[in-house]
């Protein structure tokens, strides 16, 4: 990967990577409130059916066995209220994110859930995280780690937090592999989400964003080689929707 000196894409433009971390907060700064909102209307509610997979992949135990997911970058708490309805008493979840205003919206669902009680709120980045070593049995991170401007770092740490056994999950817009629905995607894409990001939200520009950095995120075989790089095994990717996301795994073995 490039160090911190050197220039980085984001999205269509150049900038220097440590100050992506900057331009990413701004942008879900302001989208906080309205996020889940957008992800409906962005997405025609298929994020749904996408975070449902992933859940049903993560399979928490439902028999009170404890069981600990680091959900990082859980924002609004999705994934997170998701997998506790899913599992048992045992089931319990920390929903880490770098963003305090993402974050306060997460428990203040949380709390009109009842689910406040399995639920740990940390603000912490992925490229760093908070924790010790070997102390979590699921890793999980949906639509969020294409922001994270040292992707190879936030594996790493998923790694190192993830007790041997544990899984890693990944969640992410990827690539279509259609070629007409390809062109399609990018058309709605390009001109309609900023549209409509900018008609819910009042801010186009972070839109626009959102877009632009799906088409920079690693190819699926080329992120499965990033997470094998890290030390994950048994790694693998299913595309789905034609390739607009990808669920991806791997095991701390």
């Amino acid at each position: 990967m490039t160090d911190s000196s050197a220039d980085t894409h984001f999205g269509f433009r150049t900038v220097p990577l440590d100050e992506k971390q900057a331009l990413v907060d701004d942008v879900f700064h302001t989208v906080a409130r309205r996020y889940d909102l957008m992800n409906d209307l962005m997405s025609g509610g298929l994020h749904r059916a996408w975070k449902n997979a992933l859940v049903n992949l993560v399979n928490p135990p439902r028999d009170g066995q404890p069981f600990d997911l680091l959900d990082v970058a859980g924002g609004t708490g999705d994934i997170a209220f998701r997998v506790i309805e899913a599992g048992g008493e045992g089931v319990s979840v920390t929903l880490c994110d770098i963003n305090g205003d993402m974050l306060e919206v997460g428990r203040e669902r949380a709390y009109e859930r009842g689910l406040e009680a399995a639920l740990t709120f940390v603000d912490g980045n992925a490229e760093a995280l908070p924790f010790p070593s070997r102390c979590f049995d699921a890793y999980t991170i949906a639509f969020g780690i294409r922001n994270v401007p040292r992707i190879d770092k936030a594996l790493a740490e998923a790694y190192r937090v993830l007790k041997p056994g544990g899984r890693f999950f990944c969640l992410e817009l990827s690539s279509v592999d259609i070629p007409w629905f390809e062109k399609l995607y990018d058309l709605y894409s390009f001109n309609v989400i900023p549209r409509v990001g900018g008609f819910v939200t009042g801010d186009a520009e972070a839109y626009r964003y959102l877009v632009e950095s799906i088409r920079k995120f690693p190819k699926p075989q080329a992120f499965a080689a990033m997470m094998t790089a890290a030390g994950f095994r048994r790694v693998s990717v299913r595309p789905m929707t034609g390739g607009v996301v990808a669920l991806h795994s791997g095991w701390r073995l």
